[in-house]
């Protein structure tokens, strides 16, 4: 598969997470970029840069030429991906049904058509705010808030977690 596919699903996937509980499955950071968005570290494991943990991206997934990727080991039953809850990987699964047949430069122009959050970087690349994600996903504003008290919440948690590390 075409990196840039791969990485426009497994945005497409973190942000209809988010919309739902107001946290990623990922736990990635959601970035602007020309190509429009894209989760950051995830970026950089598929470009090569930083290293993966134990048994994670480099376990998984193997470089392949022309900017494509494939399976390094075969996922051949659930406990494969005993990480992931059964909501998260349904929602994994919806998103691969509904984008996985688009070619890779469809998947791009439908991010930069229909993800509200993403602004033109011109060559570079910033953060996108999680409330950005919330507003271009929902109409209400008092969901928006709530999404966002949660998303706090669960940030705060993971900085309480790692502190005791």
């Amino acid at each position: 598969m075409a990196y840039i596919k791969l990485l426009k699903l497994l945005y497409l996937a973190d942000r209809e997470a988010m919309g739902k509980w107001g946290e990623s499955i990922s736990g990635d950071c959601f970035v602007s970029m020309p190509h429009g968005p894209v989760l950051s570290q995830t970026c950089d494991l598929i470009r090569g840069f930083g290293s993966s943990i134990e048994m994670g991206w480099d376990f998984w997934i193997k470089d392949e030429d022309n900017y494509e990727v494939s399976l390094r080991q075969p996922a051949s039953n659930r406990e494969c991906f005993d990480e992931l809850s059964d909501a998260e990987l349904g929602i994994l699964d919806g998103v691969f049904e509904k984008f996985g047949r688009m070619r890779r430069f469809e998947i791009v122009k439908y991010t930069h058509d229909h993800c509200a959050e993403w602004e033109d970087p011109h060559g570079s690349s910033f953060p996108i705010k999680p409330e950005a994600v919330f507003r271009a996903m929902e109409t209400k504003e008092e969901r928006v808030q709530v999404l966002l008290r949660e998303h706090r919440k669960l940030v705060d948690l993971d900085l309480a977690r790692s502190a005791l590390r």
